[in-house]
């Protein structure tokens, strides 16, 4: 067992560091000899904790199997209840303003606690050195009604003329849009936790609809960090947000622990979790299950990339169920600013349309580069395209444009982005549909290393064909294999193909393709 995250109020724990989001046995836990009941995810959070004491977790198995750590949490200056500043938490009454009353009065190292009950609330904003928690039993309900919502402005000019300030940020792109449930600008040293639960009831308002026009202005998130350090975000639910959920940008030093964020697969653009131009990020024991991406890691689009080249990187997601969803785990499309180091280890992965996805495309720059990516130990059922990377992604007002989508090579420029390493290792895949993997690279740009090894995927009985990449003059396949075109190298090591038609490896512009314990058919 090992510590992950030790507050005044809560702790997050690792229990079995080789399970998948599920643990590989159910765990019977005692905290300081008393029954904490049964536990059968890999990571887990505790709340209820008193500050400054000294606690003692222990684990049971089903065998007999004891393992024991010791913690002490952190000291509190003070708890503010909300229901003290006048929120009634009924459903029916507007308690933003004293929601927000309460996280102003707060102070350093105190706790701004949200009671069980349902609260009506506008957006939020969250400030430095405390402790937001919103309890078993309490609902954060938003506002319906756009015109009630704060704009944050997306380029403010400085006084100075010489420079600019970013507030609202819009699928990679500073334009202004509605303030999240949560915003956290600025802010340091900041923690929002609890059982409960943060709603955007956005399918009962007009979110939805024409969700790429600017209506006032672009849609916000249910929880928005820009330019934040050292915040953990944990245990709560995220449901029905009017655009992307969990959406930091700029920031550093994150973590997003047993969170669950749920929304209905047809919503538009509900990406789970986008961290944009962010470093050192942890998302552990985290549930997803939405109408877009699961996770999309970013880095803004060519403004962004070529002004500020500031890439998303030490990013690790591990333990995590990715459920239904476009994506279970998407590097891109915006990535103007790069994104490297990644590592996503341990998940498992069920009913999503693709599963480990790299997406870029002509136009999103030099510094737009994706390297060091690594995927390992993740489990997939019914995932119908188990792995792939696409550089001609069909997106933006000229994503079919000859510029994106033609074959042949382009001198490369400014405008070239680049995909380096990427890395499948210990991928398991059942009920696939269109092939185990697609990879289209850049003709002038090809992907530098592809290394798959130790990977197996089965195929359902009457594949259905479908197109396993958005891009342009891709056709509709079924039941193939591995799929690759413009790769300077390719290993590939121990894979196994069950149910296919047709070769197990297809390649076309492929620089040097390495076999191992290679057969024609069935196992590469």
């Amino acid at each position: 067992m090992k510590v992950l995250y030790c507050g005044a109020r809560s702790v997050t724990v690792l229990l079995d560091g080789e399970g998948l989001y599920i643990a590989r046995r159910p765990r019977r836990l005692f905290l300081n000899g008393r029954d904490a009941g049964e536990e059968r995810r890999s990571v887990c959070s505790l709340f209820g904790l008193w500050p400054d004491t000294e606690y003692v977790l222990e684990s049971r198995d089903e065998d007999g199997t004891c393992e024991s750590l010791s913690f002490r949490t952190k000291p509190e200056s003070c708890t503010l209840d909300v229901r003290r500043f006048g929120a009634k938490g009924d459903g029916e009454h507007d308690d933003t303003p004293m929601l927000q009353a309460a996280i102003l009065c707060c102070p350093e190292g105190g706790r701004v606690v949200v009671p069980r009950g349902d609260y009506c609330t506008g957006p939020l904003f969250l400030k430095s050195d405390m402790t937001l928690e919103i309890q078993e039993g309490a609902q954060l309900l938003l506002q319906t009604d756009r015109n009630r919502f704060a704009v944050l402005p997306g380029v403010t000019r400085t006084t100075d003329e010489q420079g600019e300030v970013l507030l609202g940020l819009f699928e990679g792109n500073p334009l202004d849009c509605f303030a999240g449930a949560l915003n956290g600008i600025g802010i340091r040293n900041t923690a929002v936790i609890g059982q409960g639960e943060i709603d955007g009831r956005a399918d009962r308002g007009d979110w939805w609809q024409e969700p790429k026009k600017k209506i006032g202005a672009f849609r916000g998130s249910l929880l928005f960090l820009q330019r934040c350090e050292n915040v953990t975000v944990q245990g709560l639910t995220f449901r029905n947000s009017p655009c992307w959920n969990l959406h930091p940008a700029f920031s550093r030093n994150l973590d997003f622990l047993n969170i669950r964020v749920l929304a209905p697969y047809h919503s538009p653009n509900t990406d789970g979790f986008d961290p944009e131009s962010c470093r050192d990020v942890r998302l552990l024991g985290a549930e997803f299950a939405v109408g877009d991406d699961c996770i999309a890691i970013k880095a803004g689009k060519i403004y962004l990339g070529s002004r500020y080249h500031v890439p998303c990187e030490n990013i690790e997601i591990a333990f995590c169920a990715m459920l239904h969803g476009h994506g279970g785990v998407t590097v891109g499309s915006e990535m103007a600013g790069g994104v490297r180091s990644v590592r996503v280890h341990h998940c498992r992965m069920e009913g999503n349309d693709r599963g480990l996805r790299i997406k870029t495309r002509r136009g999103r720059g030099e510094h737009g580069v994706i390297d060091d990516i690594r995927f390992e130990d993740v489990s997939m059922q019914n995932v119908k395209i188990p792995l792939v990377i696409n550089s001609f992604y069909r997106c933006d007002p000229d994503g079919d444009s000859d510029f994106v989508q033609s074959r042949r090579a382009r001198p490369c420029d400014a405008t070239t982005p680049a995909v380096g390493g990427i890395v499948f290792e210990r991928v398991r895949g059942g009920g696939c549909q269109a092939c185990a993997a697609y990879v289209l690279g850049l003709p002038e740009r090809p992907v530098s290393l592809l290394r798959m090894k130790d990977c197996a995927f089965a195929f359902a009985k009457d594949p259905a064909p479908m197109e396993p990449a958005m891009a342009g003059g891709v056709e509709a396949v079924a039941a193939r294999g591995l799929i690759l075109q413009n790769v300077d190298r390719a290993e590939i090591d121990g894979v196994t193909l069950t149910g296919i038609r047709g070769r197990a490896v297809d390649a076309a512009g492929v620089a040097c393709l390495e076999l191992r314990n290679t057969a024609e058919t069935e196992t590469v």
